[in-house]
């Protein structure tokens, strides 16, 4: 193997997933591949096994196999290295290309703001997408959660995510509301007193690659749209910036896009066969739509703060954040992660719903071209689902129901999907 690793097994029998084209992802996989796996800190002790259990019943199930290389971050790391982000969690992620981890917490004074951010930023994993579909039988508190299946392309490395901020009361907090007064003419904007400031940057580069990889998927997996979602209207040199430049890239594509503009002014509505139509939409507008005109979208692109707020209220229409799942996306790198935190206090009770998990290596088998394994896990997942055997956080929610532990659910979905191959 290409790294060396000073206190983890790399799996003998495995092969490395392998990148052909970096830009597209597009990769070569064998059909025993080493995946490096991070069960995370709380209830992640719980649903990364879980996880592993569908996961590795889904690939032998299509004639694989996956060897799991067990890595640390987080509480995990601290016990086995005395660091929260050790090298070789780093360098096994680069090298096997594919990845998947549970939540992660930031410990107090860890030197990071989010270890979860830190692992993306190390890794440039710029986008964060997260597909949103609802799966029958679990509760939802809209009436139609079936019409919601959107997949949100959310800005992984800039716009709050950046981090740049100064505190109230700093001498550097100050030198900047000199600057911004005196220099650049705002001296009417910031209030008197003490006041924290923080820089919002969206660049050309970070929005144009991310819009790309939205376009992209929209045109493999033949969705219909990409929204660009923003506060242009406002932020006009920023946001505005994202929808201009997004726009920017959809010309890229030449007949395969069209602008939502160019669509009513020159076809009356009616858009090409198999063509993706690009548009855009203010934020707060689309925090309305998704409920009110669920269908009428179908990939969105956003910036980081943005993503973060619709990709939450889109989990919310198909029954919670414990079900959402989620992926980060690089050049030629993927680490799947669910959505939802690490839930400490209900840490190694095995009762915890490990759907988001599940799912998530759902996304991760999708990128690898295993789509048939990952069809079985939505099948067995939504077959376990409605015949009401479930975990607690769902068997509270309806009558007639089956309380499972974390592991006898994994089991379950597990035994449907041997069943369903």
């Amino acid at each position: 193997m290409a790294s060396v690793y000073d206190s983890v097994e790399v799996p003998e029998d495995g092969a490395a997933i392998e990148v052909v084209d970096a830009e597209s992802d597009d990769l070569n996989v064998p059909d025993n591949p080493i995946i490096p796996i991070i069960y995370g800190d709380g209830i992640g002790t719980d649903v990364g096994p879980a996880a592993q259990t569908v996961l590795q019943a889904a690939a032998e199930a299509t004639g694989r196999e996956i060897n799991w290389m067990r890595v640390f971050a987080g509480e995990s790391a601290r016990e086995k290295y005395d660091e929260n982000l050790p090298d070789d969690t780093i360098n096994a992620m680069k090298e096997f290309k594919v990845s998947i981890k549970g939540p992660l917490t930031t410990p107090v004074g860890a030197g990071f703001r989010s270890l979860n951010v830190a692992l993306r930023k190390r890794l440039d994993l710029y986008t964060n997408m997260r597909p949103t579909f609802h799966l029958d039988g679990v509760p939802s508190p809209v009436s139609r959660p079936d019409q919601m299946d959107m997949v949100t392309f959310r800005e992984n490395t800039e716009d709050v995510y950046a981090g740049i901020e100064w505190e109230a009361g700093t001498e550097e907090v100050e030198q900047v509301r000199e600057f911004v007064e005196q220099e650049m003419g705002y001296d009417d904007t910031i209030h008197d007193g003490p006041v924290g400031i923080g820089i919002k940057p969206i660049s050309e580069f970070g929005t144009k690659r991310l819009v790309r990889k939205a376009i992209d998927y929209a045109l493999e997996h033949d969705r219909d749209s990409v929204t660009l979602v923003h506060k242009g209207n406002i932020m006009k040199f920023t946001e505005g910036a994202f929808r201009d430049w997004g726009y920017e890239v959809a010309e890229e594509y030449g007949d395969a896009v069209i602008t939502e503009d160019t669509l009513w002014e020159e076809r009356d509505g009616e858009p090409p066969e198999d063509a993706v139509v690009v548009n855009d939409r203010i934020a707060d507008n689309m925090l309305q739509q998704i409920l009110t005109r669920t269908p009428q979208y179908d990939v969105l692109a956003l910036p980081n703060l943005n993503g973060d707020y619709l990709s939450d209220a889109c989990g919310a229409q198909i029954g919670g954040l414990g079900i959402a799942p989620g992926a980060n996306i690089g050049d030629g790198l993927f680490l799947a992660e669910p959505v939802h935190g690490s839930a400490p206090k209900y840490a190694g009770q095995d009762k915890v719903n490990p759907t988001a998990m599940i799912l998530s290596g759902r996304i991760m088998l999708d990128y690898m071209g295993w789509d048939d394994a990952a069809d079985l896990i939505r099948d067995a997942l939504e077959e376990t689902i409605t015949s009401k055997q479930v975990t607690y956080d769902i068997e509270r929610q309806i009558s007639g129901g089956t309380k499972l532990s974390t592991s006898d659910f994994a089991g379950k979905v597990a035994d449907t999907i041997h069943d369903l191959a």
